[in-house]
């Protein structure tokens, strides 16, 4: 039984199941059925189906007359999310460096942090979980809404394929020395340059992701 938050249980329904597609648990093209996910999670049919609507909305997945077809994420969708994010996601950290509080500027720091440490230590489960904190909090931070509801979701939808980066430890070393600049630009308010970084940063990712 999933535990009961401060979330609605059909959002931990939403987050679990999006969790588990797009880190490969389930796979693309497999066929999956209401009632087992049902009993797999623990929970009654009223949160699953609500949460497989969220789903299929963001083209996870396709309800079909067999049953829930397993969609994830093709080549074209990813090269089409790396070319999304280098276009706005350095807008986002330039207006992050515009409107960071110190204590969010401090809970940036923090995460990037602990990101340098599990990669001195090469714990690659760990390292993906701060490089994720480290973009999101930009996002969330960012003071846009909008652009924190549209990367969000791309971002998470690559999953799978930064798992296997930050298993590269010399990308992992680069990709924290890389989040260490853009970090540095937004604290000394500098917009343009931590647009610069960011973009050069996602360029980076794009092209260790898609052309290994």
């Amino acid at each position: 039984m999933l535990e009961h938050k401060t979330i609605s249980l059909a959002e931990q329904v939403f987050e679990r199941l999006e969790n588990d597609i797009l880190t490969g648990k389930y796979q693309r093209g497999e066929i999956l059925t209401e009632m087992k996910l049902v009993t797999d999670l623990g929970v009654s049919r009223t949160p699953v189906r609500e949460a497989l609507r969220r789903l299929e909305q963001e083209h996870i997945i396709e309800i079909t007359s067999k049953g829930i077809l397993i969609l994830s994420v093709t080549e074209k969708d990813l090269k089409d999310i790396f070319a999304i994010r280098l276009r706005i996601e350095g807008m986002a950290s330039a207006f992050a460096a515009e409107n960071m509080t110190n204590e969010q500027l401090a809970e940036l720091k923090e995460t990037l942090e602990l990101q340098e440490f599990y990669v001195s230590k090469q714990d690659p489960e760990h390292i993906k979980t701060m490089d994720s904190r480290f973009h999101q909090l930009i996002y969330r931070y960012c003071g846009s809404a909008v652009l924190n509801d549209t990367l969000l979701p791309l971002h998470k939808k690559v999953q799978k394929y930064r798992r296997a980066s930050v298993e590269n430890n010399s990308r992992a070393l680069q990709s924290a020395r890389e989040h260490r600049a853009i970090f540095e630009a937004i604290e000394a308010r500098n917009a343009a340059l931590a647009e610069k970084y960011t973009t050069e940063h996602i360029a980076n990712a794009a092209e260790h992701i898609l052309n290994k």
